[in-house]
């Protein structure tokens, strides 16, 4: 692969089709390191008591309920980043070390906020390996977010790019291809990832190449709102997610799509909100939202 091609795809926040993202992803992302290295620490038993824009400030595994336990997995992922680690070493790192304090399998632990006992999955593969999915991929895209505001004033329109295969949810196939202004309130909560192992990502473009291709600008005007949906089966507790009106790539009906819950909002922003040119109350309630639930969540460590 050609230098220019690694520099421009991960230097200034632009991508090319032809260019393995894998491959760039295992060079050191500066953005991204200082993204995990700058959280700190939050004792959660379960996965939406840290909610959303919380994340950027915290680092977090539910059902683990001892810091050290919450340090050996902090250390590990930021290694994966330090060092391009896959997520093979990641769960191999991990596995004989929780298993020796007893974080690993099935087991019956008691609910701190009911007081029950009840059956819960502490350590496994399965949850390692979403674990270094969930931080690896939020920290890369918070730390391409970072470039992408540093270069906006060239390359100021942003395309949503989703991977189309047998995997893609509809809701992220139904985003792919979409252009917007990286000012539009669009990105305040669909900038990727929108759900767990979510693949998404941005690129982006300048003005010239917006005329040459015929590329068609979206705007989120009158197209934004929120939904509730469940956040938890044993609470019943309800909580707020974006939506966005669109339509459907295949059949051109209108289509209501929104991220999975628990991911409406923006890692990159979250985490460096003076970048943000976005206006309008919505930018200042999603600072102010931001800063209460890192209030909230640094309490409780």
């Amino acid at each position: 692969m050609p230098a220019s091609c690694l520099l421009r795809m991960c230097g200034d926040g632009s991508m090319r089709e032809n260019v393995d993202l894998a491959y760039c992803m295992t060079l050191p992302p500066r953005e991204a390191i200082a993204y995990l290295r700058g959280k700190g620490y939050v004792i959660s038993w379960d996965w939406e008591e840290v909610w959303q824009e919380a994340h950027a400030r915290a680092f977090t595994v539910a059902k683990v309920t001892r810091l050290d336990i919450l340090q050996d997995i902090r250390e590990a992922a930021q290694k994966t980043l330090e060092e391009g680690r896959t997520a093979q070493w990641f769960e191999g790192t991990l596995t004989d070390v929780l298993k020796r304090k007893g974080w690993w399998g099935r087991t019956k632990m008691t609910d701190p906020h009911t007081g029950e006992i009840a059956p819960v999955q502490l350590g496994s593969p399965w949850r390692l390996e979403t674990i270094y999915r969930t931080n690896t991929q939020t920290a890369y895209m918070a730390g391409r977010y970072a470039r992408q505001m540093e270069n906006a004033d060239d390359r100021p329109y942003w395309q949503y790019v989703a991977i189309m295969d047998s995997r893609t949810r509809p809701t992220h196939r139904a985003l792919n291809g979409q252009v917007f202004r990286h000012d539009d309130p669009f990105w305040l909560s669909y900038y990727p990832p929108n759900g767990w192992r979510c693949r998404c990502r941005v690129t982006t473009l300048s003005a010239h190449e917006v005329g040459r291709l015929g590329i068609k600008i979206e705007t989120s005007a009158g197209k934004l709102g929120k939904t509730t949906r469940l956040v938890s089966q044993k609470t019943g507790e309800l909580k707020e997610v974006a939506t966005y009106r669109t339509t459907n790539p295949i059949t051109r009906e209108p289509v209501v799509v929104s991220p999975d819950v628990g991911w409406s909002y923006n890692p990159g922003m979250a985490w460096q909100p003076e970048l943000s040119r976005y206006s309008g109350d919505l930018a200042g309630l999603a600072k102010g939202e931001l800063r209460r639930e890192v209030q909230d969540s640094t309490l409780r460590i």
